[in-house]
């Protein structure tokens, strides 16, 4: 058989609908997908994307829960020339007309579109030239926007071969990922980088076509996009659920379908070590754990040796403008317990000092990636781009400054110390102090706010808000946590609010967040 190169994200499901057509590709909600079923479906919603009239570069957003829709989305997407944009489902109005305008997304795939804030949203989205709904729910009267089922897309033909002229330097996707200006960013990847990437983490993975992945995570999230990504890519099978937010619907089917490899985050960690205190959780099919968003505290590894008796745990970090940028062999979480590794296969990674001089082992520098998983940039945001993408050692190389503080030991290992920005990464997500602090100062009698990280072991940093309000006025906790849940997503919502009578600056007037640091401490 002639062994033919993948160049492009979509030859990757193409490759493996050859090689095991009638092998299981998919399962959700107990519904079973061959290799086939899933490259003709996203054939024929190819096919209608070229018709409507994307080309190659346009942009087609995702706004789906986690389904065997959303999988065929993105790859139809993929296959048609365009570039997919995977938005998260949690996302308010506000931020999700702002991808769209931002993206100028042409078509729109979703379900719901009846849903309080996609129809806030879709009020003023000149851009949009159609929708395609995955629930047959009839928006006719509720939207101008044209709209057509992808149930009748998917009977209308067969399916066919799509050409195209995309090459691996076009992009392959958006991924939109939370700015210090409040404003979501759109991370460029081209398809050069995501193929590369993808065989970089199968590789250090050890995943081969016999692994079954269990995905909990969103495929909004890139973490949860790239365990579709290695399953299609290797011949493997992907178990989609659409969350952890019933942990007993997770274990059963981790009972059912026997996964092999389980990706989680330390909040979902944490339950689960909380649950087999109790009741001996243990789950023998897993024989591969991975962690990234947060550090996984070393604290974890005992008890998730109970509960996955036959895993390696792969420690990893990364960030969106990347993907992944280290990770730690399994056979060292042990001897090495607190680093986060070495570079990914085929990438390389140093630390350099604020003032951009090479720092001493043992020293904290900020860390600089290179390799070709380094993001084009961002979307429309060359300015910002210019502050992450520096200078290489090539002439007109771009290398990537993460603006995390590291500490590199002898024989290489990573350290992660903190932060050298205002971002705050909970739960996986990264999140702007300015957005939380915005949605505060809405309400009535709010003066001043100030929102911080602080560290968890378990959710990589929480959020917590500081607010002083105007005199005469019912200001309390419960009426700003009812607000920030109205108009944010759940895990931007502060896990804290302390209300003071005075807030803390420096001497230049700025907010001084060394004190308010103090204060939570204080308050323990």
């Amino acid at each position: 058989m002639t062994l033919i190169p993948q160049r492009l994200l979509g030859e990757a499901l193409k490759l493996s609908a050859s090689q095991y057509p009638d092998k299981t590709a998919l399962i959700f909600k107990g519904e079973e997908f061959s290799f086939s079923e899933i490259y003709n479906r996203s054939l024929i919603l190819a096919s209608y994307l070229k018709r409507a009239g994307i080309k190659k570069g346009d942009r087609v957003a995702i706004f789906l829960n986690n389904s065997w829709q959303s999988v065929v989305a993105i790859y139809g997407i993929s296959l048609s020339g365009g570039v997919f944009i995977v938005i998260n489902p949690q996302t308010k109005a506000n931020k999700l007309q702002y991808i769209l305008n931002d993206s100028s997304a042409k078509i729109l795939i979703t379900s719901g579109v009846s849903k309080n804030e996609l129809s806030l949203a879709l009020i003023d989205v000149p851009f949009l030239k159609e929708i395609i709904v995955t629930d047959n729910i009839d928006v006719s009267g509720k939207i101008t926007i044209q709209s057509i089922s992808l149930e009748i897309i998917l009977k209308s033909e067969n399916p066919s071969s799509v050409q195209t002229t995309v090459i691996p330097n076009d992009l392959a996707a958006l991924i939109y990922t939370s700015g210090s200006t409040g404003f979501p960013k759109g991370v460029m990847m081209t398809h050069q980088s995501m193929v590369f990437t993808s065989w970089s983490l199968i590789e250090y993975l050890r995943l081969t076509d016999k692994d079954r992945i269990l995905l909990i995570l969103p495929l909004a999230f890139d973490y949860g996009l790239y365990q579709l990504i290695m399953a299609i890519t290797v011949g493997g099978t992907i178990i989609v659920e659409q969350s952890f937010t019933f942990p007993a619907t997770i274990y059963k089917s981790i009972e059912k379908y026997k996964p092999t490899v389980f990706p989680g985050v330390p909040t979902v960690y944490a339950m689960m070590i909380a649950t087999g205190k109790q009741t001996g959780l243990k789950f023998d099919c897993i024989e591969k754990v991975t962690n990234t968003a947060a550090a996984l505290p070393a604290e974890f590894i005992p008890d998730l040796k109970m509960i996955f008796p036959n895993a390696l745990i792969f420690k990893m970090y990364g960030l969106t403008e990347c993907k992944r940028v280290c990770y730690l062999e399994p056979e060292l979480v042990d001897v090495k317990p607190n680093s986060v590794g070495k570079a990914i296969p085929g990438t390389e990674v140093f630390l350099l000092s604020a003032d951009g001089e090479p720092v001493q082992a043992g020293e904290a520098g900020i860390l600089y990636i290179r390799g070709p998983h380094v993001m084009a940039g961002y979307w429309n945001k060359e300015d910002l781009s210019k502050e992450m993408l520096k200078q290489g050692k090539i002439p007109g190389e771009r290398i990537l400054c993460s603006n995390d503080l590291f500490k590199m030991d002898e024989e290489g290992f990573l350290y992660f110390q903190g932060r050298t920005d205002d971002i705050i990464k909970t739960r996986g997500e990264k999140v702007s102090p300015i957005e939380i602090e915005k949605t505060i100062y809405r309400i009535n009698g709010v003066k001043e706010v100030a929102v911080i990280g602080i560290a968890d072991k378990v959710m990589g940093e929480s959020i917590v808000a500081f607010v002083t309000s105007y005199p005469d006025t019912d200001i309390s906790k419960e009426i700003i946590l009812r607000e920030c849940t109205i108009h944010l997503e759940s895990f931007m919502i502060p896990q804290n609010v302390i209300l003071l009578d005075v807030m803390p600056k420096s001497s230049n007037g700025k907010f001084d967040k060394f004190e308010l640091k103090k204060l939570i401490a204080n308050e323990k």
